[in-house]
């Protein structure tokens, strides 16, 4: 059970509907987040990611009209982890928040550590579809 919550937002300046597209596509996740592995794979309709701590597992919730990105990461231990992440319109343009749980084991040193990786994935995937919305 988690013990403390942190939501990590960044606004980007492109219509909901096109982040959420982006990035409920589990073949970009390497280029927006690549500290979760640098490639993924998917097997019989599980997506799989390797990273430097081994192959885990991750999937998302169902497409909706919500901008619900939740999604499960199974651990090589077993262990799923899970995550809530959300897109919210405003406007043209929309927040991409992610809500990061600290763990019983995490350390506080651990968690902020989390945090940045967590704010600089979500400034990438900023950096990407913002760049996307110039260019096309």
């Amino acid at each position: 059970m988690a013990t403390r919550s942190r939501h990590i937002s960044e606004r980007i300046d492109r219509p909901a509907a096109a982040v959420y597209e982006y990035a409920s596509d589990p073949a970009n996740l390497p280029t927006w987040a690549p500290g979760l592995g640098d490639a993924v794979e998917n097997v019989g309709g599980q997506w799989f990611v390797q990273t430097p701590s081994g192959r885990v597992g991750f999937v998302f919730v169902g497409r909706n009209e919500y901008g619900v990105l939740d999604h499960e990461v199974t651990l090589p231990s077993g262990e799923v982890v899970y995550n809530p992440m959300r897109v919210i319109p405003d406007g043209d343009a929309c927040e991409v928040v992610f809500t990061l749980r600290r763990l019983p084991d995490v350390s506080d040193e651990e968690f902020d550590r989390d945090a940045g990786l967590v704010q600089a994935d979500l400034a990438r995937l900023k950096r990407i579809l913002e760049s996307a919305g110039r260019t096309g």
